[in-house]
């Protein structure tokens, strides 16, 4: 069997982590072209990482018939108009979180998606790392009994003023990037779709929220939910990512459930009248990092029609009670980067 051969949108910092690295330790998937605005930075990152091809333009790597699959680094607000022309040439696609600027360009490229028959996986590489799947299964076995509250907090540190993250024409902003994983992992333990009560944020310039608190509740479930998430990155606010799940008989406690492989710790404390119970604490380990699980999946998604854990359907959810905490923050949701027509 032929490898899975991926071409890289940008020579973005995540790339290696996300796709040149574990690459090497998946034999049947091979890096073999990026692209990138500055050629110059292309080429250097081709000849780090061994790839082959360099192309001129986006266009050109998305069009390449030696590539079979597009992974989408690029900034936010270029992620749905690059992900919908790689799948228009034919290619499945691994696009970076956060899916798109907004819900609605989310449901725009689901369409697309749905029409093309490819593989589209939003890269909440979390989500596939055996951590994930202890989080799910303890809170839907209720095993700290009813959910009461679900929180999560995404709180790092990031002091580059003029960092594309913090760019509003690129959709930037602190919910759309580190913040996203806790919209995410809350919508996810639940398994069902919050309703977003109330917002705050500050903002380090007009639109771009440099921190942010949204309450949540989840009118679908039994004794109506709540929840809260907090996000910050240009804050001086202490670093933390965690998950805590409150229910009528216990505590869930998950300390880095975004990047378990490097550190993750378990605690579920359950009440004293749960009688003849001690507290369970773990750390779960891997086979490899999240990164490498989650190229993995994509790999055998495309090669076998094995489960796509985060698809474009999940993908809108997500954008939409991302969008609504903007709003109710008071702030506009993104929108997506204009791009220019190439002209031959």
């Amino acid at each position: 069997m032929t490898p899975l051969r991926i071409g890289i949108l940008g020579a973005a910092r995540i790339a290696p982590t996300a796709v040149t690295k574990p690459a090497r330790d998946l034999p049947d998937v091979e890096v073999v072209a990026v692209a990138a605005r500055d050629r110059g930075r292309a080429d250097a990152f081709a000849r780090k990482h061994g790839i082959a091809t360099v192309h001129d333009s986006y266009e050109a790597l998305v069009a390449d018939p030696t590539v079979d699959a597009v992974y989408n680094p690029l900034p936010n607000g270029l992620h749905g108009h690059w992900t919908i022309a790689a799948l228009e040439h034919g290619k499945h696609v691994l696009c970076e979180k956060p899916f798109t600027a907004n819900a609605a360009e989310a449901r725009a490229v689901a369409a697309v998606a749905d029409t093309s028959g490819l593989v589209v996986m939003e890269a909440f590489h979390y989500r596939y790392h055996p951590l994930a799947d202890l989080m799910v299964s303890l809170v839907q076995e209720e095993a700290m009994g009813r959910v009461e509250h679900i929180e999560a907090r995404a709180i790092v540190p990031y002091f580059k003023p003029h960092d594309i993250r913090f760019d509003l024409s690129l959709a930037g902003g602190s919910l759309m990037d580190i913040g996203c994983y806790s919209v995410h992992q809350v919508r996810t333990v639940a398994g069902a779709e919050p309703t977003v009560v109330s917002a705050t944020a500050k903002q380090k310039s007009p639109g771009i929220d440099r921190w942010l608190d949204a309450r949540l509740r989840w009118p679908d479930l039994p004794g109506r939910p709540t929840g809260r998430i907090t996000v910050a990155m240009y804050s001086l606010a202490r670093p933390m990512l965690d998950l805590r799940v409150k229910g009528d008989f216990g505590t869930l406690s998950v300390l880095n459930p975004t990047r378990p492989h490097s550190f993750n710790r378990v605690h579920l404390k359950l009440r004293e009248r749960t009688l003849g119970e001690e507290p369970r604490k773990q750390r779960v380990k891997g086979d490899g990092s999240t990164y490498w699980y989650q190229l993995r999946a994509f790999r055998d998604a495309v090669r076998d029609g094995g489960p796509v854990l985060t698809p474009p359907a999940d993908s809108i959810a997500n954008m939409t009670v991302i969008d609504a905490i903007y709003t109710a923050a008071g702030m506009q949701p993104r929108q997506p980067t204009p791009v220019r027509p190439v002209i031959p």
